[in-house]
């Protein structure tokens, strides 16, 4: 795989779990269980997911989308 398809696959691979790990929170919500034992494992587990999804991201550059805000691609912002 080149390192845009690396990147993509890892992207998906970590979104997929964050996305997991915050419904798992949220059953846990609906179901009454905001405390304890499963309450603390289960928050953890979102927060390794965010540190890692982040993680995924570091260093990569977005340019803040020039075709929708009317200015030339590659223009700072002050």
């Amino acid at each position: 795989m080149n390192t845009h398809d690396d990147f993509r696959f890892n992207a998906h691979r970590h979104l997929l779990n964050l996305d997991a790990t915050t419904n798992h929170l949220m059953m846990l919500v609906v179901a009454g269980e905001v405390s304890g034992s499963t309450w603390s494992e289960a928050l953890s587990r979102q927060q390794v997911a965010i540190e890692e999804w982040a993680g995924v991201h570091a260093g990569v550059h977005l340019e803040p989308l020039p075709a929708l805000d009317g200015r030339p691609a590659n223009t700072i912002l002050s």
